[in-house]
């Protein structure tokens, strides 16, 4: 019997659906003219009151009407037009331009779905690992990668699977730096039963992390290094300044604070962002969680065409290869999203995202201000350069507050950083070299 299909990539409507607008806008954008000049060649607009410049009026006659911003911006409109007088001064065939545009959309759209068809029949599936369990607490479980050394505790988010850092058996963060002289544990958060979905952050924070950290199994070994990932790392600040006694040192890897920093728009958009939770309500109040699908909706907010450019590509990947298999690893654990408790997205939506609470000093722990300039332990900062979920500046923000940090800027992205090709290179290494000057 042939593996069952996966169910992503997640949601799949929204996907195909984004595909299928993306075709449409061009549809409605394009201009009956003739194909492109070659680059290079495009003649400025004709003097007003011309020949030549009533020959391109004559020519842009046929554009739709521009009274509107959809399916493009003025800017779009405004290149349209040149292009329309460029083709119109060229004498090119008026259909050649619509009709190599629609051809090269349709064999996207061929490509598109031949990559989703490839991923989801691919036999590779993640199995999952046998490990010791130190500490177990509802859903959550503290997971034991062995080595020796000291003892380094890892902090995912919430919302994603903590397997990303144990991707693959020859590709794992983990297994790697245990293997480099680290007693490596990993919290897995697991998946939010009843009592999990009424908890607060201050619940996971001041609560079961500082449990985790307190368990008998792990007393013995000493004062950790807590290493928190994304959103992990914000819960790893929170209780490594409650709990500095129980640390040698904290690292955090693409953590967002100042989530209105980066570049022009992002306030906005972080804002915007916060403003649908009183439509999301209705699908948190059904089961006390915001849904995966939703979750990955907002994720996939942030760059809505990269995921069909990248099935696209793996369309054309030997599926047998190495890289074909990081690719199938990756999106079986971005598809296999956790949903978030309602109190935790209500906080996180309304609190960090639309008023900014971190990055403007006001947001609390248990009823304290999490400060990270009065942190009281070593610091590691890894700052990805081409991070889409967490800006740049957002993570920069958190690394340059922090009195004893290292901050690391990492050639990769969000996810490529940890668990991408490059990631032992680019940051792996770099980590390995801090915790063994600690």
């Amino acid at each position: 019997m042939s593996a069952p299909l996966r169910r992503g990539p997640r949601p799949l409507p929204l996907h195909l659906g984004l595909a299928l607008m993306r075709g449409l806008g061009a549809t409605l954008s394009l201009p009956p003219e003739g194909s492109l000049p070659p680059e290079g060649s495009l003649p400025p607009a004709a003097p007003p009151g011309s020949r030549e410049a009533g020959r391109q009026a004559s020519f842009s006659a046929a554009l739709p009407s521009w009274s509107d911003a959809w399916p493009i911006s003025k800017a779009g409109r405004q290149e349209l037009r040149r292009i329309s007088s460029a083709l119109a001064a060229g004498g090119h065939p008026p259909e050649q331009f619509r009709t190599a545009v629609l051809r090269r959309l349709a064999r996207q759209d061929r490509a598109l779905i031949a990559g989703i068809a490839a991923y989801r029949r691919h036999p590779w599936r993640h199995a999952a690992p046998d490990l010791p369990v130190l500490w177990r607490e509802g859903g959550s479980r503290l997971l034991d990668y062995g080595g020796d050394g000291p003892p380094l505790l890892v902090v995912p988010s919430l919302v994603n699977r903590a397997y990303v850092l144990d991707l693959l058996p020859d590709h794992s963060m983990l297994r790697w730096l245990a293997a480099q002289g680290q007693r490596v544990l990993l919290l897995d958060w697991g998946w939010p039963e009843e009592a999990e979905r009424g908890f607060t952050l201050t619940d996971y924070i001041a609560g079961r992390l500082e449990r985790a950290l307190a368990a008998p199994a792990l007393v013995p070994l000493g004062p950790v290094v807590l290493l928190g990932y994304c959103m992990g790392g914000l819960l790893a600040l929170g209780a490594a300044l409650r709990r500095p006694e129980r640390l040698r040192g904290l690292a955090l890897l693409a953590t967002p604070w100042d989530f209105h920093a980066g570049e022009t728009g992002e306030a906005a958009r972080a804002q915007a962002l916060a403003a649908l939770l009183p439509g999301l309500e209705p699908l948190m109040q059904a089961g006390n969680a915001l849904p995966v699908d939703v979750i990955q909706t907002l994720f996939a907010a942030r760059d809505p065409w990269g995921i069909a450019a990248k099935f696209r590509a793996f369309a054309a990947m030997d599926p047998d290869s190495p890289r074909a298999r990081l690719f199938v690893a990756l999106e079986d654990w971005l598809n296999d999203g956790v949903p978030l408790a309602a109190p935790v997205a209500r906080e996180t939506l309304g609190g960090w995202y639309g008023c900014n609470d971190p990055g403007q000093g006001r947001w609390r722990v248990a009823g304290a201000i999490v400060d990270p300039a009065t942190l009281a332990v070593p610091a590691f900062a890894a700052v990805p350069r081409a991070d889409r979920i967490v800006p740049p500046a957002s993570a920069l923000a958190l690394a340059e507050r922090l009195p004893a940090g290292h901050i690391e800027m990492v050639g990769a992205g969000h996810v490529g950083m940890a668990a991408g090709s490059r990631a032992e290179a680019v940051l792996w290494q770099p980590l390995r070299r801090w915790l063994a000057g600690l």
